[in-house]
Protein backbone atom coordinates (compact mmCIF):
# COMPACT_ATOMS: atom_id res chain seq x y z
CA UNK A 1 0.00 0.00 0.00
CA UNK A 2 2.97 2.20 1.30
CA UNK A 3 4.88 1.77 -2.37
CA UNK A 4 1.36 2.78 -4.70
CA UNK A 5 0.77 5.53 -2.28
CA UNK A 6 4.42 6.55 -3.83
CA UNK A 7 4.25 5.66 -7.01
CA UNK A 8 0.80 8.24 -7.32
CA UNK A 9 2.83 10.69 -5.31
CA UNK A 10 5.67 10.85 -8.35
CA UNK A 11 3.44 10.47 -11.00
CA UNK A 12 1.49 13.46 -10.00
CA UNK A 13 4.70 15.60 -9.16
CA UNK A 14 6.05 14.43 -12.83
CA UNK A 15 2.77 16.25 -14.16
CA UNK A 16 3.22 19.30 -12.49
CA UNK A 17 7.19 19.62 -13.08
CA UNK A 18 6.40 19.40 -16.85
CA UNK A 19 3.43 21.92 -16.47
CA UNK A 20 5.51 24.33 -14.48
CA UNK A 21 8.36 24.13 -17.00
CA UNK A 22 6.28 24.43 -20.44
CA UNK A 23 5.62 27.80 -18.77
CA UNK A 24 9.45 28.68 -18.65
CA UNK A 25 9.24 26.83 -22.03
CA UNK A 26 6.88 29.98 -23.24
CA UNK A 27 9.15 32.24 -21.60
CA UNK A 28 12.01 31.39 -22.37
CA UNK A 29 11.01 31.02 -26.52
CA UNK A 30 9.17 34.65 -26.49
CA UNK A 31 13.19 36.04 -25.28
CA UNK A 32 14.56 33.73 -28.40
CA UNK A 33 12.43 35.43 -30.51
CA UNK A 34 12.36 38.82 -29.49
CA UNK A 35 16.67 38.80 -29.28
CA UNK A 36 18.07 37.06 -32.20
CA UNK A 37 18.55 37.75 -35.75
CA UNK A 38 17.23 37.21 -38.81
CA UNK A 39 18.85 34.06 -39.62
CA UNK A 40 16.72 32.31 -36.61
CA UNK A 41 14.98 28.91 -38.45
CA UNK A 42 11.35 28.70 -38.69
CA UNK A 43 11.97 25.64 -35.97
CA UNK A 44 14.04 27.30 -33.99
CA UNK A 45 11.38 30.06 -33.48
CA UNK A 46 8.59 27.63 -32.62
CA UNK A 47 9.99 25.98 -29.74
CA UNK A 48 7.04 23.91 -28.54
CA UNK A 49 6.63 22.34 -32.11
CA UNK A 50 10.27 21.58 -31.30
CA UNK A 51 9.65 20.20 -27.78
CA UNK A 52 7.70 17.78 -29.14
CA UNK A 53 9.09 17.14 -32.97
CA UNK A 54 12.12 16.27 -30.21
CA UNK A 55 10.51 13.82 -27.54
CA UNK A 56 9.24 12.28 -30.39
CA UNK A 57 12.38 11.45 -32.42
CA UNK A 58 14.25 8.50 -32.22
CA UNK A 59 17.41 10.59 -33.84
CA UNK A 60 17.13 13.67 -31.06
CA UNK A 61 20.78 13.89 -30.00
CA UNK A 62 21.31 15.08 -26.90
CA UNK A 63 23.27 18.78 -27.01
CA UNK A 64 24.61 21.13 -24.37
CA UNK A 65 21.83 23.45 -23.11
CA UNK A 66 18.94 20.94 -23.73
CA UNK A 67 17.06 21.03 -20.11
CA UNK A 68 15.80 17.58 -18.72
CA UNK A 69 13.02 17.03 -15.88
CA UNK A 70 13.95 14.07 -13.74
CA UNK A 71 10.47 13.10 -11.31
CA UNK A 72 10.76 9.99 -8.85
CA UNK A 73 9.94 9.06 -5.20
CA UNK A 74 12.75 8.37 -3.00
CA UNK A 75 10.42 6.22 0.16
CA UNK A 76 7.64 8.47 0.51
CA UNK A 77 9.24 11.96 -0.55
CA UNK A 78 8.53 13.26 -4.17
CA UNK A 79 11.45 14.77 -5.75
CA UNK A 80 11.73 16.45 -9.16
CA UNK A 81 14.99 17.37 -10.19
CA UNK A 82 16.09 20.07 -13.33
CA UNK A 83 19.22 19.01 -15.21
CA UNK A 84 20.51 21.15 -18.14
CA UNK A 85 23.35 19.71 -20.35
CA UNK A 86 26.31 21.79 -20.24
CA UNK A 87 29.21 21.41 -22.78
CA UNK A 88 31.29 18.51 -20.98
CA UNK A 89 28.09 16.34 -21.23
CA UNK A 90 28.47 14.87 -18.16
CA UNK A 91 24.62 14.53 -16.43
CA UNK A 92 24.75 14.29 -12.79
CA UNK A 93 21.50 12.42 -11.71
CA UNK A 94 20.39 13.74 -8.29
CA UNK A 95 22.88 12.48 -6.02
CA UNK A 96 22.77 8.42 -7.55
CA UNK A 97 25.21 9.18 -10.30
CA UNK A 98 26.73 10.46 -13.30
CA UNK A 99 25.67 9.32 -16.75
CA UNK A 100 27.79 10.53 -19.74
CA UNK A 101 25.45 11.80 -22.48
CA UNK A 102 28.07 12.77 -25.13
CA UNK A 103 26.67 11.01 -29.18
CA UNK A 104 23.76 9.80 -27.52
CA UNK A 105 20.21 9.97 -28.43
CA UNK A 106 17.32 11.32 -25.63
CA UNK A 107 16.28 8.10 -26.13
CA UNK A 108 19.39 6.31 -24.60
CA UNK A 109 20.02 8.90 -22.04
CA UNK A 110 16.46 8.60 -20.92
CA UNK A 111 17.19 4.57 -20.50
CA UNK A 112 20.38 5.40 -18.75
CA UNK A 113 19.51 8.06 -16.46
CA UNK A 114 15.85 5.73 -15.15
CA UNK A 115 18.14 2.87 -14.57
CA UNK A 116 20.28 4.42 -12.04
CA UNK A 117 17.27 5.79 -10.26
CA UNK A 118 15.13 2.29 -10.03
CA UNK A 119 18.86 0.92 -8.91
CA UNK A 120 18.66 3.22 -6.11
CA UNK A 121 14.73 3.36 -5.49
CA UNK A 122 13.07 0.17 -7.81
CA UNK A 123 9.24 1.52 -7.34
CA UNK A 124 10.29 5.33 -7.52
CA UNK A 125 7.91 5.62 -10.78
CA UNK A 126 11.14 7.71 -12.06
CA UNK A 127 10.53 9.50 -15.75
CA UNK A 128 13.30 11.91 -17.54
CA UNK A 129 11.37 14.20 -19.51
CA UNK A 130 12.62 17.21 -22.13
CA UNK A 131 11.81 20.07 -20.96
CA UNK A 132 13.91 22.31 -23.20
CA UNK A 133 15.74 21.41 -26.78
CA UNK A 134 18.79 23.51 -26.89
CA UNK A 135 18.95 26.49 -29.37
CA UNK A 136 22.94 26.72 -30.79
CA UNK A 137 24.82 28.36 -33.56
CA UNK A 138 26.47 26.90 -36.65
CA UNK A 139 29.23 28.94 -39.03
CA UNK A 140 28.24 29.26 -42.47
CA UNK A 141 30.72 30.50 -45.11
CA UNK A 142 32.22 30.10 -48.91
CA UNK A 143 29.48 30.74 -51.52
CA UNK A 144 26.98 32.05 -49.30
CA UNK A 145 25.20 35.91 -49.77
CA UNK A 146 26.22 36.44 -46.12
CA UNK A 147 28.91 34.44 -44.28
CA UNK A 148 28.29 34.33 -40.54
CA UNK A 149 26.70 32.73 -37.74
CA UNK A 150 23.31 30.85 -38.13
CA UNK A 151 20.86 30.10 -35.10
CA UNK A 152 19.37 26.42 -35.42
CA UNK A 153 18.88 23.19 -33.48
CA UNK A 154 19.39 19.06 -32.97
CA UNK A 155 16.87 18.32 -35.69
CA UNK A 156 17.99 20.82 -38.39
CA UNK A 157 19.71 18.95 -41.26
CA UNK A 158 22.02 20.67 -43.57
CA UNK A 159 19.59 21.08 -46.53
CA UNK A 160 18.08 23.79 -44.26
CA UNK A 161 20.75 26.34 -45.28
CA UNK A 162 20.13 26.09 -48.77
CA UNK A 163 17.57 28.19 -50.35
CA UNK A 164 17.96 32.14 -50.58
CA UNK A 165 21.31 31.98 -48.25
CA UNK A 166 23.54 30.66 -51.29
CA UNK A 167 25.02 32.39 -54.44
CA UNK A 168 24.07 31.52 -57.65
CA UNK A 169 27.65 29.84 -57.93
CA UNK A 170 27.53 27.60 -55.02
CA UNK A 171 27.99 23.42 -55.13
CA UNK A 172 25.02 21.16 -53.54
CA UNK A 173 27.59 18.42 -54.72
CA UNK A 174 30.57 19.42 -52.61
CA UNK A 175 29.66 20.79 -49.33
CA UNK A 176 32.47 20.76 -46.36
CA UNK A 177 31.16 20.25 -42.55
CA UNK A 178 33.95 20.83 -40.08
CA UNK A 179 32.83 19.49 -36.61
CA UNK A 180 33.91 21.03 -33.48
CA UNK A 181 36.40 17.80 -33.16
CA UNK A 182 38.27 19.14 -35.89
CA UNK A 183 37.27 16.23 -38.33
CA UNK A 184 35.88 17.56 -41.83
CA UNK A 185 33.15 15.68 -43.75
CA UNK A 186 32.23 16.29 -47.68
CA UNK A 187 28.24 15.93 -48.39
CA UNK A 188 26.38 15.63 -51.52
CA UNK A 189 23.07 16.94 -51.35
CA UNK A 190 21.85 15.94 -54.34
CA UNK A 191 22.15 12.19 -53.63
CA UNK A 192 20.15 13.14 -50.66
CA UNK A 193 17.24 14.45 -52.56
CA UNK A 194 17.57 12.16 -56.10
CA UNK A 195 18.44 9.04 -54.49
CA UNK A 196 17.23 9.59 -50.71
CA UNK A 197 21.10 8.81 -49.11
CA UNK A 198 19.82 10.67 -45.83
CA UNK A 199 23.63 10.03 -44.40
CA UNK A 200 24.44 13.01 -47.26
CA UNK A 201 22.33 15.12 -45.28
CA UNK A 202 23.41 15.37 -42.05
CA UNK A 203 22.14 16.64 -38.63
CA UNK A 204 23.89 20.20 -37.80
CA UNK A 205 25.81 19.79 -34.27
CA UNK A 206 26.91 22.77 -31.98
CA UNK A 207 30.41 24.11 -33.48
CA UNK A 208 30.03 22.92 -37.21
CA UNK A 209 31.52 24.73 -39.89
CA UNK A 210 29.60 24.42 -42.77
CA UNK A 211 31.51 25.57 -46.42
CA UNK A 212 29.40 25.47 -49.45
CA UNK A 213 31.95 25.33 -52.78
CA UNK A 214 32.30 26.52 -55.74
CA UNK A 215 30.40 24.52 -58.17
CA UNK A 216 33.07 22.94 -61.12
CA UNK A 217 30.54 22.42 -64.23
CA UNK A 218 27.05 22.95 -64.48
CA UNK A 219 24.88 21.56 -67.86
CA UNK A 220 21.47 21.71 -69.07
CA UNK A 221 18.97 18.67 -70.63
CA UNK A 222 16.09 19.89 -71.86
CA UNK A 223 14.10 18.76 -74.94
CA UNK A 224 12.58 14.75 -75.02
CA UNK A 225 14.34 13.76 -71.64
CA UNK A 226 12.38 11.88 -68.75
CA UNK A 227 14.05 14.44 -66.28
CA UNK A 228 14.96 18.01 -68.01
CA UNK A 229 16.94 20.10 -65.90
CA UNK A 230 20.22 21.74 -64.84
CA UNK A 231 22.51 19.66 -63.42
CA UNK A 232 26.29 19.87 -61.54
CA UNK A 233 28.01 17.00 -62.87
CA UNK A 234 30.98 15.62 -60.65
CA UNK A 235 34.61 15.11 -62.06
CA UNK A 236 34.48 12.05 -64.65
CA UNK A 237 30.91 12.34 -65.60
CA UNK A 238 30.15 13.29 -69.18
CA UNK A 239 27.37 13.08 -71.72
CA UNK A 240 26.38 9.51 -71.07
CA UNK A 241 25.91 10.29 -67.38
CA UNK A 242 24.09 13.13 -67.95
CA UNK A 243 21.29 11.52 -69.98
CA UNK A 244 21.12 8.54 -68.40
CA UNK A 245 21.42 9.15 -64.72
CA UNK A 246 20.84 12.38 -64.58
CA UNK A 247 17.74 13.00 -66.97
CA UNK A 248 16.64 9.96 -66.55
CA UNK A 249 17.20 8.75 -70.25
CA UNK A 250 15.23 9.42 -73.43
CA UNK A 251 11.50 9.70 -73.66
CA UNK A 252 10.14 7.05 -76.53
CA UNK A 253 9.40 9.99 -78.72
CA UNK A 254 13.30 11.06 -78.66
CA UNK A 255 15.70 11.67 -81.28
CA UNK A 256 18.61 9.95 -79.94
CA UNK A 257 20.73 10.24 -82.84
CA UNK A 258 20.80 13.82 -83.28
CA UNK A 259 21.62 15.65 -79.75
CA UNK A 260 21.75 19.09 -80.28
CA UNK A 261 24.51 20.81 -78.16
CA UNK A 262 25.34 24.41 -77.08
CA UNK A 263 28.98 25.29 -76.18
CA UNK A 264 29.41 28.74 -74.44
CA UNK A 265 32.74 28.75 -72.75
CA UNK A 266 35.99 27.34 -74.27
CA UNK A 267 33.90 27.48 -77.74
CA UNK A 268 35.04 29.53 -81.19
CA UNK A 269 32.03 31.71 -81.74
CA UNK A 270 31.35 34.07 -78.85
CA UNK A 271 27.91 33.48 -79.03
CA UNK A 272 28.25 29.51 -78.78
CA UNK A 273 29.10 26.68 -80.90
CA UNK A 274 26.52 24.37 -82.12
CA UNK A 275 27.48 20.78 -81.95
CA UNK A 276 25.79 17.47 -83.27
CA UNK A 277 26.30 14.57 -81.13
CA UNK A 278 25.53 11.29 -82.32
CA UNK A 279 24.57 7.91 -80.72
CA UNK A 280 28.39 7.47 -80.95
CA UNK A 281 29.33 10.56 -78.98
CA UNK A 282 26.89 9.04 -76.53
CA UNK A 283 28.31 5.35 -76.34
CA UNK A 284 31.88 6.93 -76.10
CA UNK A 285 30.78 9.13 -73.24
CA UNK A 286 31.51 12.59 -75.08
CA UNK A 287 33.54 15.44 -72.59
CA UNK A 288 31.15 17.93 -71.43
CA UNK A 289 31.95 21.67 -70.49
CA UNK A 290 30.62 24.01 -68.08
CA UNK A 291 27.43 26.04 -69.00
CA UNK A 292 26.92 23.37 -72.02
CA UNK A 293 23.41 22.83 -72.94
CA UNK A 294 21.76 19.31 -74.29
CA UNK A 295 18.84 19.62 -76.31
CA UNK A 296 17.24 16.38 -77.24
CA UNK A 297 14.59 16.73 -80.41
CA UNK A 298 11.49 14.36 -80.85
CA UNK A 299 10.76 12.02 -83.72
CA UNK A 300 7.87 14.39 -84.54
CA UNK A 301 10.08 17.03 -85.49
CA UNK A 302 11.15 14.48 -88.41
CA UNK A 303 7.49 14.87 -89.42
CA UNK A 304 7.05 16.80 -93.07
CA UNK A 305 4.98 20.22 -92.29
CA UNK A 306 2.02 21.83 -94.45
CA UNK A 307 0.93 25.06 -94.06
CA UNK A 308 -3.04 26.86 -93.23
CA UNK A 309 -3.55 30.14 -94.11
CA UNK A 310 -6.25 32.16 -93.76
CA UNK A 311 -9.63 32.41 -91.76
CA UNK A 312 -8.20 29.84 -89.32
CA UNK A 313 -7.60 30.53 -85.35
CA UNK A 314 -4.41 29.72 -83.55
CA UNK A 315 -4.73 27.55 -80.94
CA UNK A 316 -3.27 28.13 -77.35
CA UNK A 317 -3.14 25.78 -74.53
CA UNK A 318 -3.66 26.65 -70.77
CA UNK A 319 -3.99 24.19 -67.62
CA UNK A 320 -7.07 24.23 -65.44
CA UNK A 321 -7.38 23.41 -61.58
CA UNK A 322 -7.09 20.21 -62.10
CA UNK A 323 -4.16 19.66 -64.17
CA UNK A 324 -5.44 18.81 -67.75
CA UNK A 325 -4.50 20.82 -70.34
CA UNK A 326 -7.24 23.08 -72.37
CA UNK A 327 -6.99 23.62 -75.85
CA UNK A 328 -8.98 27.17 -77.06
CA UNK A 329 -8.70 29.74 -79.53
CA UNK A 330 -9.36 33.31 -80.03
CA UNK A 331 -13.03 34.19 -80.32
CA UNK A 332 -11.95 37.01 -82.54
CA UNK A 333 -10.85 36.22 -86.09
CA UNK A 334 -10.45 39.52 -87.98
CA UNK A 335 -6.80 38.64 -89.53
CA UNK A 336 -5.53 36.22 -91.83
CA UNK A 337 -3.55 33.31 -90.28
CA UNK A 338 -0.53 31.07 -90.95
CA UNK A 339 -0.18 28.07 -88.90
CA UNK A 340 2.54 25.47 -89.42
CA UNK A 341 1.26 21.92 -89.24
CA UNK A 342 3.41 18.62 -88.95
CA UNK A 343 1.61 15.39 -90.18
CA UNK A 344 2.42 11.90 -90.68
CA UNK A 345 2.92 9.78 -94.38
CA UNK A 346 -0.22 9.11 -95.91
CA UNK A 347 -2.48 11.42 -93.94
CA UNK A 348 -5.34 12.92 -95.81
CA UNK A 349 -7.08 15.82 -95.34
CA UNK A 350 -10.40 14.47 -93.81
CA UNK A 351 -8.71 13.48 -91.11
CA UNK A 352 -6.40 16.28 -90.94
CA UNK A 353 -9.31 19.22 -90.77
CA UNK A 354 -11.24 16.48 -88.33
CA UNK A 355 -8.97 16.41 -85.58
CA UNK A 356 -8.61 20.34 -86.25
CA UNK A 357 -11.93 21.24 -86.01
CA UNK A 358 -11.13 24.13 -83.82
CA UNK A 359 -8.99 26.07 -86.50
CA UNK A 360 -12.08 26.82 -87.78
CA UNK A 361 -15.04 29.62 -87.25
CA UNK A 362 -17.91 31.48 -88.33
CA UNK A 363 -16.34 33.32 -91.11
CA UNK A 364 -14.05 30.10 -92.37
CA UNK A 365 -15.47 29.41 -95.69
CA UNK A 366 -14.71 25.75 -95.18
CA UNK A 367 -17.35 24.71 -98.47
CA UNK A 368 -14.79 27.03 -101.17
CA UNK A 369 -11.27 26.09 -99.73
CA UNK A 370 -8.05 25.54 -102.03
CA UNK A 371 -4.80 23.24 -102.26
CA UNK A 372 -1.50 25.50 -103.18
CA UNK A 373 0.73 22.58 -104.30
CA UNK A 374 3.19 24.16 -106.30
CA UNK A 375 1.54 25.69 -109.51
CA UNK A 376 -1.33 24.01 -109.16
CA UNK A 377 -4.79 25.07 -107.19
CA UNK A 378 -6.98 22.45 -106.19
CA UNK A 379 -10.42 22.72 -104.60
CA UNK A 380 -11.43 21.26 -101.73
CA UNK A 381 -14.97 21.23 -99.70
CA UNK A 382 -14.06 20.61 -96.58
CA UNK A 383 -17.52 20.42 -94.98
CA UNK A 384 -17.93 16.40 -95.90
CA UNK A 385 -15.04 16.10 -94.41
CA UNK A 386 -16.21 17.91 -91.24
CA UNK A 387 -19.26 16.96 -90.82
CA UNK A 388 -19.86 13.88 -92.61
CA UNK A 389 -18.75 10.82 -89.92
CA UNK A 390 -18.97 8.63 -93.35
CA UNK A 391 -16.60 10.57 -96.03
CA UNK A 392 -13.59 9.16 -97.01
CA UNK A 393 -11.56 11.67 -98.46
CA UNK A 394 -8.72 10.57 -100.50
CA UNK A 395 -6.96 13.68 -101.29
CA UNK A 396 -3.51 13.09 -99.54
CA UNK A 397 -1.93 15.81 -97.88
CA UNK A 398 1.88 16.84 -98.76
CA UNK A 399 4.74 18.21 -97.92
CA UNK A 400 4.77 21.85 -98.65
CA UNK A 401 0.94 22.07 -99.78
CA UNK A 402 -0.90 25.17 -98.39
CA UNK A 403 -4.54 25.00 -97.62
CA UNK A 404 -6.21 28.16 -98.38
CA UNK A 405 -9.38 28.89 -96.15
CA UNK A 406 -11.22 31.63 -97.42
CA UNK A 407 -12.99 34.36 -95.13
CA UNK A 408 -16.99 34.26 -95.73
CA UNK A 409 -17.92 37.64 -97.27
CA UNK A 410 -21.46 38.90 -95.23
CA UNK A 411 -21.70 42.04 -95.32
CA UNK A 412 -23.54 45.07 -93.31
CA UNK A 413 -25.48 47.97 -95.12
CA UNK A 414 -24.98 51.99 -93.76
CA UNK A 415 -27.30 54.39 -95.46
CA UNK A 416 -28.84 57.47 -94.77
CA UNK A 417 -27.15 60.47 -92.86
CA UNK A 418 -23.28 59.02 -92.86
CA UNK A 419 -20.48 60.35 -94.84
CA UNK A 420 -19.60 57.17 -97.07
CA UNK A 421 -22.91 55.34 -96.78
CA UNK A 422 -22.03 51.85 -98.40
CA UNK A 423 -22.24 47.77 -97.45
CA UNK A 424 -18.88 46.57 -94.94
CA UNK A 425 -17.54 43.73 -94.56
CA UNK A 426 -19.24 42.23 -91.30
CA UNK A 427 -17.02 41.11 -88.37
CA UNK A 428 -18.59 39.23 -85.71
CA UNK A 429 -19.10 41.00 -82.43
CA UNK A 430 -19.24 44.48 -83.28
CA UNK A 431 -22.00 46.72 -82.68
CA UNK A 432 -23.54 49.29 -84.54
CA UNK A 433 -21.27 51.78 -83.83
CA UNK A 434 -18.61 49.92 -85.43
CA UNK A 435 -20.31 49.99 -88.71
CA UNK A 436 -21.56 53.94 -88.60
CA UNK A 437 -17.62 54.38 -87.67
CA UNK A 438 -16.55 52.30 -90.76
CA UNK A 439 -19.05 54.70 -92.98
CA UNK A 440 -17.21 57.93 -91.95
CA UNK A 441 -19.49 58.87 -88.94
CA UNK A 442 -22.63 60.65 -88.90
CA UNK A 443 -23.39 64.09 -91.19
CA UNK A 444 -24.24 66.12 -87.84
CA UNK A 445 -26.36 68.61 -90.00
CA UNK A 446 -28.59 65.71 -91.15
CA UNK A 447 -28.55 63.52 -87.65
CA UNK A 448 -29.56 64.66 -84.39
CA UNK A 449 -28.73 62.31 -81.20
CA UNK A 450 -27.12 59.63 -83.25
CA UNK A 451 -30.76 58.46 -84.06
CA UNK A 452 -30.66 55.22 -86.26
CA UNK A 453 -33.02 52.32 -87.46
CA UNK A 454 -31.26 48.65 -87.73
CA UNK A 455 -33.36 46.03 -89.56
CA UNK A 456 -31.98 42.09 -89.27
CA UNK A 457 -32.12 39.56 -92.59
CA UNK A 458 -35.47 38.78 -91.43
CA UNK A 459 -36.98 42.24 -91.31
CA UNK A 460 -36.83 42.36 -87.75
CA UNK A 461 -36.28 45.92 -86.28
CA UNK A 462 -33.31 45.87 -83.90
CA UNK A 463 -32.47 48.32 -80.57
CA UNK A 464 -29.19 49.62 -80.65
CA UNK A 465 -28.35 47.49 -77.56
CA UNK A 466 -29.29 44.33 -79.89
CA UNK A 467 -26.29 42.50 -81.39
CA UNK A 468 -25.59 43.11 -85.09
CA UNK A 469 -25.74 40.10 -87.53
CA UNK A 470 -24.84 39.81 -91.31
CA UNK A 471 -26.41 41.44 -93.99
CA UNK A 472 -27.81 44.01 -91.35
CA UNK A 473 -29.01 47.44 -92.28
CA UNK A 474 -28.36 50.36 -90.54
CA UNK A 475 -29.99 53.53 -91.64
CA UNK A 476 -28.69 57.29 -89.90
CA UNK A 477 -32.02 59.16 -89.96
CA UNK A 478 -32.24 62.22 -91.09
CA UNK A 479 -34.03 63.73 -88.40
CA UNK A 480 -32.86 67.97 -88.07
CA UNK A 481 -35.66 70.22 -89.12
CA UNK A 482 -32.99 72.81 -89.42
CA UNK A 483 -31.36 70.77 -92.52
CA UNK A 484 -34.73 70.86 -94.12
CA UNK A 485 -35.11 74.86 -93.90
CA UNK A 486 -31.52 75.00 -95.34
CA UNK A 487 -32.64 72.83 -98.04
CA UNK A 488 -36.11 74.99 -98.77
CA UNK A 489 -34.70 78.13 -97.53
CA UNK A 490 -33.25 79.89 -101.02
CA UNK A 491 -36.51 78.58 -102.73
CA UNK A 492 -38.77 79.92 -100.40
CA UNK A 493 -36.50 83.24 -100.17
CA UNK A 494 -37.17 83.64 -104.40
CA UNK A 495 -40.84 83.08 -104.28
CA UNK A 496 -40.99 85.62 -101.38
CA UNK A 497 -38.74 88.26 -103.76
CA UNK A 498 -40.60 87.46 -106.70
CA UNK A 499 -44.29 87.98 -104.51
CA UNK A 500 -42.73 90.94 -103.06
CA UNK A 501 -41.88 92.63 -106.80
CA UNK A 502 -45.25 91.60 -107.70
CA UNK A 503 -47.18 93.16 -105.33
CA UNK A 504 -44.94 96.66 -105.53
CA UNK A 505 -45.69 96.80 -109.50
CA UNK A 506 -49.32 96.69 -108.40
CA UNK A 507 -49.55 98.73 -106.24
CA UNK A 508 -47.91 101.39 -108.78
CA UNK A 509 -49.71 100.73 -111.84
CA UNK A 510 -52.91 100.94 -109.59
CA UNK A 511 -52.69 104.44 -108.55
Amino acid sequence: MKNRYIFCMAFVLLICGQFIFAQEDEIVTTEQASNTDADLTAASVDASRNIMLARSSSEYRVTPGDVYTLAYAAGSTAISYVITVDPSYRIRVSNLGIVNGAGKTFMQLKTEVEAVVINNYPLSGVQLVLTQPAVFRVYVTGEVINAGEVSTWGLNRLSTLTGRRLTRYASIRDISIKSSNGQTKIYDLFKARRMGDISQDPYLRPGDVITFNRIKRVVTINGAIERPGTYQLLDGENIKELVEFYGSNFTPVADKTRLEMVRMINGTDIAGDKIFLMEDDLANNYALEHYDVITVPTITQLKPVMFVEGAVAKTKQSVDKLGDTITSTDDDLVTSNRLVVRFSNGETYASLVRKNIIWFTAVSDTQNAYIIRGNEHIPINLNPMLYDASYRGEIFVQEDDILIIPFRQYFVTVSGAVIRPDRYPYIPNRGWEYYVALAGGFIRERNRREAVRIIDINGKQLKKTDAIGPETIITAEVNSGLYYFNQYAPIITTLLSVLTATLSIWAITSR
